[in-house]
């Protein structure tokens, strides 16, 4: 497949889990691959670079070296994040701080940076990694929520504001995804197994989404033949958010 047909695209958090699924995608699909990480260890044909979303200088610096290497940029993949357990009480106001800085302002000053490319782009589009946790109550996930609340609302806002420039913006709200930061999650719990299972059978497909899941659909939301969907929030989350099912009976 080429749809992306030489387009260049910027994953952030692209070096693991769905940001690194979501390069590999992309590219299998045509597009040149930008994966800006804090540690940007990535085989070709992707192209590392090193970024801090929280450092407004290295943002820009980063996304002048992406357009110095592929001459523009057309799609931003926003996913570096990074997760936070707890009720309200469970966090300190630094934390508060740091999640939101990385997870809602990071977005921010990842698109200020791009967006001067992206308005000569032909084929402009964002997709923000957003979360379940954004639409339903997840519990002892209060600042994550609340992190991933605003990315949803950026989302739509960004979408309102850039979409007579030519510019689509969606986001994407995965479900439990089986990445290495769910994993660290599992492996800190008293049992492992039993948490793999509970977290499993709250999604109505009865498994974790996988990350080649979430990148499929960030790609779809990328594409050029996506070109009329703007302003969506599209979930990959096993069917949790819209389904109802009665228990399972024997």
């Amino acid at each position: 497949m080429s749809e992306f047909g030489d387009l260049v695209a910027v994953v952030t958090g692209g070096a693991s889990g769905i940001g690194r699924a979501t390069a590999e995608t992309l590219a299998e699909r045509g597009a040149r691959v930008a994966v800006l990480d804090l540690n940007p260890d990535v085989p070709e044909p992707l192209a590392g670079f090193s970024c801090d979303v929280t450092d407004d200088a290295g943002v820009t610096a980063a996304v002048g070296a992406v357009v110095e290497r592929f001459a523009g940029i057309d799609i931003l993949v926003n996913n570096a994040g990074i997760g936070a357990q707890g009720d309200v009480t469970a966090n300190s106001d630094d934390e508060w701080h740091r999640v939101l800085d990385v997870n809602v302002v990071g977005m921010a000053r990842m698109s200020r940076a791009v967006l001067p490319y992206l308005r000569r782009s032909a084929h402009a589009a964002i997709v923000n990694t957003c979360s379940i946790a954004a639409t339903a109550g997840l519990p002892q996930r209060a600042l994550y929520s609340a992190s991933k609340g605003a990315v949803l609302s950026l989302t739509l806002a960004m979408a309102a504001d850039h979409v007579r420039e030519g510019i689509r913006v969606n986001c994407v709200c995965p479900g439990t995804a089986d990445t290495p930061w769910v994993g660290r999650l599992l492996d800190a719990a008293p049992d492992p197994e039993s948490e793999r299972l509970a977290l499993a059978a709250r999604q109505p497909m009865g498994r974790l989404v996988t990350a080649a899941e979430v990148a499929h659909t960030i790609a779809y939301l990328a594409s050029p033949l996506s070109s009329a969907t703007t302003g969506v929030a599209l979930g990959v989350d096993g069917g949790m958010q819209g389904l109802r099912l009665r228990p399972a009976t024997s």
